[in-house]
């Protein structure tokens, strides 16, 4: 598992394997909104946690597509298949991988992103907080994503449309926690539902992963 994990994060750090990539598109999204709206600060500081989390939420979805698809044209898919690692495991360390080059990075920048939306000081620990806790499920609902849509010849778009769906319940409670956060509301709620849907997903979509891929390889 750990030879598995080095590799797809090297796989990572080279030239097109995906990172930096979503830290720019995270950051032209917030740019781009913050120019839209202009200089009102009222209305950027009541925004920023739903536009944080679009941001993310899209910058995770801009990768998914090569989570599989380079280990399917070389082989190494059909090799992890047949190997003595359960796949679930396997399948559990590329989300993994991909949560570290793409969803980590995200955390990490969110705050200093959030002073250019004017987001209160106040919500700076909890939009950091929110997406600690709610960017590994969608780095794991994708892989699932990727499992189904592996093998097909341009299934980005595909891959979009069914992930974007299972998305939403997190994208909903994580805008929620930071909204909270930032207000100086109670923020114990949402944040339990994200926790629940975050480790709900963590104990189930492997599974369902790799049921699929399993099909897809046959």
């Amino acid at each position: 598992m750990k030879a598995l994990l080095l590799r797809d994060l090297r796989l990572a750090f080279r030239a097109g394997g995906g990172f930096g990539l979503g830290l720019a598109f995270f950051l032209i999204v917030v740019m781009l909104v913050a120019f839209a709206v202009g200089p009102q600060a009222e209305l950027l500081s009541r925004i920023a946690p739903g536009v944080l989390w679009i941001g993310a939420l899209l910058a995770c979805l801009l990768s998914l597509d090569r989570l599989l698809a380079l280990d399917f044209e070389d082989g190494s898919l059909d090799l992890l298949a047949t190997a003595p690692l359960p796949l679930e495991a396997a399948l559990s360390v590329k989300a993994l991988a991909h949560w570290i080059t793409t969803g980590l990075p995200l955390v990490v920048v969110a705050p200093a992103l959030g002073v250019l939306l004017n987001l209160p000081p106040q919500g700076f620990a909890w939009i950091t907080i929110a997406l600690l806790v709610g960017t590994p499920a969608l780095s794991v609902i994708g892989t699932f994503g990727a499992a189904i849509t592996v093998g097909i010849k341009r299934g980005g778009l595909l891959l979009s449309l069914l992930v974007l769906p299972l998305y939403v319940p997190t994208l909903i409670f994580g805008a929620e926690v930071a909204r909270r956060g930032a207000q100086g509301m109670d923020v114990s709620t949402p944040l339990l539902m994200l926790a629940g849907i975050t480790f709900g997903v963590l104990a189930c979509m492997p599974f369902a992963s790799a049921a699929v891929l399993r099909v897809n390889l046959r």
